[in-house]
């Protein structure tokens, strides 16, 4: 065990954390030269587009150090706050952490939060000071950042570039001084940390794991403490880039294991692994199931489709355990299902690999997050309200409890100003002003998360011209004064357009969304009245008027009351045909909704 190094890489977005795995695996010679290629552990396609790692990866390297061969587990991690619990748990099977800072954009917010993550895990902290080679790096100024915001001495940060290749054998050096080997008793009972798991459709979900105590054999009968089920150990073996068999691995290795599992429910990230016959009594800490934050409901653009897209849907868990779904039906879009995702960034994420992988085109209703209703009968027990249609008539409503997050905000000090008026905006309280330097910000603030889910995130980077990093942690339900406003057309309610928003804001918002919709719905023979209600009570409205047909063309001169009788006769039959005519909405409509600041 003491030549075994576990560790992660944990940054902002775009710090250069793939790029500094692809130089690491290319000084240990772990790649083979035809293999090489940029960001090698971001394997598919959207990650390699959007230049993102949405999953976290694992590959184990050998280095020879001073005449000594080391095992090298590098477990790389997303750097985007949607992903946050992934990165916990990457972290929870590390001893120590490599936290990459860029030379130019020096502490983001993520960096921030991710270091807390791995100091409540009491990891080793290599600070590396990425992307010096820069024309606007800027090395001095951010090292005296990283030395304050870790305590550190200067000589202990690394400079490096992971693009040209300077400073990393000083990483891999510093990896095999600095971190400590991993502890462990191999003659415990089995126990072992899942930490990410793939679905492959040949073999069924692979499972990524960390040893702790004992050892795991092939064809040993497992347990997984958190479902409680028994399984047979197929194959177990290390990963490197392709996967190497392996008869046992011992306590402080990292590996994968198949035990021909086909549904992924079972394996849930942050499990315990025993050993069936012989069980551990400490399961390893800190699992929790994946608490999905926002809610929205994909619908198939053709009703046919429905099947297709539940099947889209099922392999599409299989490889992103936290995508949660059940099905629901529209008046207005027919079925489809209501569907829970980690944060913005995951909903479009899911949307694309839907319409790419599976290539299913589908229809998103307007995200939400979920409420907790309590009614004068029984306000011991909250309904849990993740779709507007469910909430309770407001005669029996007592309160409404929202989900409540604190946002800290990282900013040049001249946004301060724009940024603040943003969040009083979105209903913000400021908690923490800190001056991270005299030209760096950080902003504390407490906000409701229905706030942040629609345009937040790109008004924030609008207002700081893209100088302000945004991190978030749930921090529990306040109560809130939230009402129902429902959209009627021609007199019928679209469920789909129904949100529920804060009673000071429905008036501005129902109005916006009837603005919106009389742009975008076509013109009929007949008036469509728009409507935005709270209850039974009208707060905006709109009319499309109808396409009108001179029917009085042909009466010049004469008496008015030949006028009036065709007049009254069109009259008539635009009345009949408002009472059974279907006002069609246009697909767009459904997306306009979230762009109401436009």
């Amino acid at each position: 065990m003491k030549n075994i190094r576990n560790f992660c890489i944990i940054a902002h977005i775009d710090h250069g954390k793939s790029t500094l795995a692809d130089r690491l695996l290319d000084s240990t010679n772990s790649v083979a030269e035809r293999d090489k290629q940029a960001q090698l552990l971001d394997n598919m396609d959207l990650e390699r587009e959007r230049g993102i790692t949405i999953k976290s990866h694992a590959v184990q390297m050998s280095y020879v150090h001073e005449g000594e061969e080391y095992i090298l587990n590098l477990i790389d991690t997303p750097g985007h706050v949607d992903f946050s619990y992934e990165v916990s748990r990457s972290i929870a099977a590390c001893e120590g952490a490599l936290l990459v800072v860029d030379a130019a954009q020096s502490i983001q917010a993520q960096t921030i939060s991710n270091l807390y993550l791995a100091l409540e895990n009491d990891l080793e902290i290599i600070p590396v000071l990425n992307k010096i080679d820069l024309p606007s790096a800027n090395p001095e100024e951010v090292t005296d950042d990283i030395v304050d915001l870790l305590g550190c001495d200067p000589e202990e940060i690394i400079p490096a570039s992971a693009k040209t290749g300077i400073g990393i054998q000083d990483i891999l050096e510093a990896i095999i001084s600095r971190i400590p080997a991993p502890k462990g008793d191999i003659n415990a009972p089995l126990r072992a940390l899942i930490f990410d798991s793939v679905y492959n459709p040949f073999r069924g979900v692979e499972t990524y794991f960390r040893v702790f105590d004992g050892s795991i054999k092939k064809n040993e009968k497992i347990k997984f403490l958190a479902t409680n089920k028994n399984y047979s150990a197929d194959e177990i073996g290390t990963l490197k880039l392709v996967q190497h068999p392996q008869k046992e691995i011992k306590a402080g290795d990292v590996g994968y294991l198949i035990t021909g599992i086909k549904d992924a429910r079972e394996v849930k990230v942050g499990d315990t692994i025993t050993d069936a016959e012989n069980p551990t009594q400490i399961a390893v800490s800190g699992f929790e199931d994946v608490k999905p934050m926002v809610f929205a409901g994909i619908y198939p653009v053709d009703t046919e489709e429905y099947e297709d897209l539940r099947a889209a849907m099922e392999k599409l868990q299989l490889n992103d355990a936290s995508l949660i779904f059940t099905p629901e039906s529209s008046a207005a879009l027919g079925f489809g299902f209501r569907c829970g995702f980690l944060g913005m960034l995951h909903l479009e994420i899911v949307q694309e690999r839907l319409e790419r992988e599976f290539d299913m085109t589908v229809i998103t209703t307007v995200p939400n997050v979920s409420y907790h209703a309590y009614t004068t009968k029984q306000p011991k027990e909250g309904i849990i309200v993740s779709n507007p249609s469910d909430l309770p008539d407001p005669s029996t409503l007592d309160r409404v409890e929202e989900p409540y997050i604190s946002a800290s905000i990282i900013t040049k000090a001249d946004f301060v100003g724009p940024v603040m008026s943003l969040c009083i905006e979105k209903r913000g309280e400021i908690k923490n002003q800190t001056y991270l330097t005299p030209e760096r910000v950080e902003l504390s603030f407490d906000m409701p998360l229905a706030e942040i889910v629609f345009d937040f995130y790109d008004r924030l980077k609008t207002v700081s011209k893209g100088y302000a990093s945004f991190d978030y942690s749930p921090i529990g339900m306040r109560t809130s004064k939230l009402v129902k406003v429902d959209v009627l057309l021609n007199s019928n309610t679209v469920d789909a357009l129904s949100a529920l928003i804060h009673f000071d804001s429905a008036y501005d918002i129902g109005k916006k969304m009837c603005i919106k919709l009389k742009e975008l719905i076509p013109r009929q023979q007949f008036d469509i009245p728009i409507q935005a209600a709270i209850g039974s009570k009208i707060i905006a409205r709109e009319t499309v008027k109808a396409l009108r047909k001179d029917v009085t063309a042909k009466c010049y001169g004469g008496d008015i009351s030949r006028k009036r009788k065709l007049l009254e006769k069109q009259k008539k039959g635009k009345k009949r045909m408002r009472a059974v005519g279907n006002v069609e909405i246009p697909q767009e409509a459904f997306m306009a909704v979230l762009k109401l600041n436009d």
